[in-house]
C-alpha cells in the first residue's frame, strides 16, 4: 500500500492536523542505508516528521531540513524535504547497537544524546530561515514539538513511531502533527488535550489495526472534522551523475586540477558519493579534465 498524508482542518479551523503513514518511505531508507534497528527507528521518525513538515510547506519549489547533532553513538540524522514530501535522508553513523530500554523499546533517546535540532526552511527569499532548538529527549517527537514551540511559537503535537519487526525491516511507521490557531477558544483546546491523554502510542494505534485516517479520527473525536486533501510521500533521492558534474564545475580550480593529478597518478577514477541515496559516481581523469575544460570555456 503506497504511503499517505492527510491533511485536514477541525473546529472551524481551530485546529490543523497532518497524519502519516510512512512505512514504504521508511522501509527504503533502511534497504538504502543498511541501518540497525535503533537507527531505523530514529532515522524513521525523522523521515516522517521531514514528510509531515513538508506538507505545511506552501508553494512550489519550498524546501526544508531537518538536522540532529546529538552526542550519543548515533551522532547525527539529516532529512531533506520538498513541497510535495518528497523526503531523503541519512544517520551519520547507520550501524549503532545498544541495550533496549527497560521496557524492552528501541532506546532512541540514547542513541542519539544530547544536542541540538536544526530546521531550515528555503522558501525562495535572500536567506533561508534557520531555527535551532536543543533537544529535550532526543526521541525526536518531543524536540520537534519544543522546536515549533520556541521558535516557530505555535501550539502543538507531535506523534512519531516506527516499528521494527524481527528481522529487522519495517512493521509500521506513522506520525502527525497537530497544531491550534491563534484563535483557537479554551474549549477547543481543553477537548483536544483531552484527546491527546487517551493516546498511548501511534504505534500501538497502527500495529493495532487503524489506519492513518481512523488515527486523524481518534485524534479528533468530538470535532468536526473536514479532511483537506491526501498526498503521497516517497523517498526520493534527486541526485543524478549530470547534477554531480554540475557541482563539480563550481568547485575551485585548484581543487579539480588535485583530483585530476590524483586520478592521474594513481589511476582509478575519482568517487563522489552521494549519502543521501547511497550512490557512488565515478569521474576518471578524462571526465575531470573536461569538466575543467568546461570551466576555461566559461
Amino acid at each position: 500500500m503506497a504511503d499517505t498524508i492527510i491533511r485536514a482542518t477541525a473546529a472551524g479551523a481551530q485546529i490543523r492536523a497532518f497524519v502519516a503513514d510512512t512505512k514504504e518511505t521508511v522501509m527504503t531508507a533502511y534497504e538504502k542505508h543498511d541501518t540497525y534497528p535503533v537507527m531505523t527507528a530514529a532515522l524513521g521518525r525523522l523521515l516522517t516528521a521531514g514528510a509531515l513538515m513538508g506538507a505545511m510547506l506552501k508553494n512550489e519549489g519550498d524546501r526544508l531540513t531537518l538536522k540532529i547533532d546529538g552526542d550519543g553513538p548515533g551522532t547525527g540524522l539529516v532529512v531533506a524535504a520538498d513541497y510535495l514530501s518528497r523526503v531523503k535522508g541519512y544517520a551519520v553513523n547507520p550501524h549503532v547497537d545498544i541495550p533496549l530500554k527497560p521496557n524492552g523499546k528501541l532506546d532512541v533517546s540514547g542513541a542519539i544524546g544530547n544536542g541540538t535540532l536544526t530546521v531550515i526552511k528555503d522558501m525562495g527569499l535572500k536567506e533561508p530561515y534557520v531555527g535551532t532548538t536543543n533537544l529535550v529527549t532526543g526521541e525526536i517527537a518531543e524536540d520537534i514539538t519544543y522546536y515549533f514551540s520556541l521558535s516557530e511559537q505555535i501550539p502543538s503535537s507531535v506523534g512519531l513511531g516506527v516499528l521494527v519487526d524481527t528481522d529487522c525491516s519495517v512493521k509500521c511507521a506513522v506520525g502527525f502533527i497537530l497544531q491550534l490557531m491563534p484563535f483557537a477558544n479554551d474549549e477547543t483546546i481543553d477537548r483536544l488535550e483531552a484527546n491527546l491523554k487517551n493516546i498511548t502510542s501511534v504505534t500501538s494505534m497502527y500495529d493495532g489495526g487503524m489506519t492513518a485516517k481512523d488515527i486523524l479520527y481518534k485524534l479528533l473525536d468530538g470535532f468536526d472534522v473536514e479532511i483537506n486533501d491526501e498526498i503521497k510521500p516517497e523517498y526520493k533521492c534527486d541526485c543524478s551523475r549530470e547534477r554531480v558534474e554540475n557541482a563539480l564545475s563550481l568547485i575551485a580550480e585548484d581543487e579539480l586540477n588535485d583530483m585530476i593529478r590524483q586520478a592521474g597518478e594513481d589511476g582509478r577514477p575519482a568517487e563522489v558519493h552521494c549519502d543521501f541515496c547511497n550512490t557512488d559516481y565515478y569521474f576518471t581523469k578524462e571526465d575531470l579534465e573536461k569538466i575543467a575544460g568546461g570551466k576555461k570555456d566559461e
